[in-house]
């Protein structure tokens, strides 16, 4: 069994470091040397809440909802789907910035797409109780 300290900085930790850079990047005026080209923008969101679910799926794992998959996919597309949409109320206070619906849009799909294609990952690896057991997190009923 995993010590709560080991499964904070496995799991939770990435997710708070990841949260807490995006709010960073959120806070400067949009940066000068990205990539530029139709919808790159949207493609940057996309990809960064990709990872967002990703991070909120692995992080609820270490909670009692990881024996129900479709709840713990849901709630990891919604948590990073808050995230998103705070994080362009956020932009729309920075001077500069300006928070952007379509940018909302593309922060869903891509938490949507990131845990539904972490979740096929994991469960091509093995399914759920292999999983557990590779995390450290034993079964209550057997005292695993």
């Amino acid at each position: 069994m995993l010590s709560k300290i080991r499964i904070f900085t496995i799991y939770w930790l990435p997710l708070i470091g990841y949260c807490v850079f995006i709010y960073m990047q959120s806070s400067y005026p949009s940066p000068e040397g990205l990539p530029s080209f139709e919808f790159s923008d949207k493609l940057l969101h996309f990809g960064a809440y990709a990872v967002m679910g990703i991070l909120f799926y692995r992080a609820y794992q270490t909670l009692a909802v990881r024996r129900n998959i479709p709840l713990l996919m849901l709630i990891s597309m919604i948590s990073a789907a808050l995230y998103g949409i705070s994080d362009e109320i956020h932009q729309s206070f920075v001077p500069h910035r300006n928070g952007s619906i379509s940018d909302v849009i593309a922060d869903v799909f891509g938490a949507i797409c990131g845990v539904y294609i972490y979740n096929r990952w994991i469960m091509a690896r093995g399914g759920a109780a292999n999983r557990d057991h590779r995390a450290g997190f034993g079964s209550r009923e057997t005292g695993d």
